[in-house]
Order: C-alpha cells, then structure tokens, then sequence
C-alpha cells in the first residue's frame, strides 16, 4: 500500500491537492477572476469609452487613471485564474475593487451600499489573498507555493487599501471614505 500523494507546506501542514478545500479554491479563483478579468476586458477593448467615463467623473489625468484600472483587472484577473503570483494578483483586483466601490458609494456615507458587485469581488480577493490559491494552480505546480504566509497577506492588503485610497485621492481629489452624505 502506498502513501497518499500529498504536500507538505512551509508550516509543516500536510494536504492533499486532491482535497475538497483545493477545488473549492481553484472554483473561488475562477469566479471571482473571471469576473474581474470580464470588467478588465471590457474596458481594455472600449478604452476611449473608459478614459471618457474617468474624464466626465472628473479624474485628473483620465487617460492614467483609465490605464490604471484596465491594467489592474485584465492582469488582477488572469492571475486569479491561473492561480499565477496569487498576492500580487489580488493586491490588484483589491486595490481596483476598493475604488469600483467608492465609485458606486462616494455620494453617500460609506455603509449605504456596502454589498455591491465591486465589495464582493474584493471580498473574494481578499479571501484568496490569505487562503492562497490552492494546490490547482501556478503557484503550486511552478513556484511549489499554494499560500504565503499570514504577514504577506496583511501587508499585501494593507497596501491594496492604502494604493486605492492614494489613487482616490491624487487623481480625483477627494477623500473616498466619509461617514455621512457628502452634500
């Protein structure tokens, strides 16, 4: 009889990438990746269309802010997906996410629509950021990682939020987050 194919992780935590958690993540990459990536895309291929929106929302520099955005979607997106550089990939779609959201909140305090598309696309972000991609994935099969470590997933999230409310702020001039209605 032989033993199980497993994995053995950096905490000495054994799994097996067969496991039900393993599909669950590789279901979650795919989900929230795919729509992100859909979001990216659409952008990426009506580009005018997106530094326009940016330009009459009153973006300084559109053209950056639009690029900014597109950028972070297609590539946040394609790494989700293929489980490829998961930190980095969710850093991404986070950071987008955090402004999609303040987009659709920015005219009222910040917890009058809370459960809007962006917020859970960058609660599933967040999810992956600290569960990992799994053992169905890039950074598994290439990188012999399927998570990095608590301390990365916190810094990686601290900085997701503080890069979208900077971008806010320099290329809108505002400040995204406020407790009552703006006026």
């Amino acid at each position: 009889m032989t033993a199980p194919d497993t994995t053995t992780l950096t905490h000495g935590i054994t799994t097996r990438p067969d496991s039900a958690a393993d599909i669950g993540l590789l279901i979650l990459r795919i989900g929230v990746g795919a729509a992100i990536l859909q979001a990216g895309l659409i952008k990426a291929f009506d580009f005018s269309a997106t530094v326009g929106f940016m330009e009459q929302a009153g973006w300084r520099l559109p053209g950056l802010a639009a690029a900014m955005v597109t950028a972070a979607e297609t590539l946040g997106g394609l790494g989700l997906i293929l489980g490829g550089l998961t930190p980095l990939a969710a850093f991404a779609v986070i950071s987008a996410m955090v402004d999609a959201w303040a987009v659709n909140v920015s005219g009222a305090a910040f917890w009058s629509d809370p459960f809007n598309v962006p917020f859970l696309i960058g609660l599933g972000a967040v999810g992956l950021l600290f569960l990992g991609a799994g053992a169905y994935s890039l950074d598994a099969k290439v990188l012999g990682r399927t998570h990095w470590g608590t301390r990365v997933a916190v810094g990686l999230l601290i900085a997701a939020v503080a890069a979208a409310i900077l971008t806010w702020v320099a290329l809108l001039g505002t400040n995204p987050i406020h407790f009552s209605n703006p006026g």
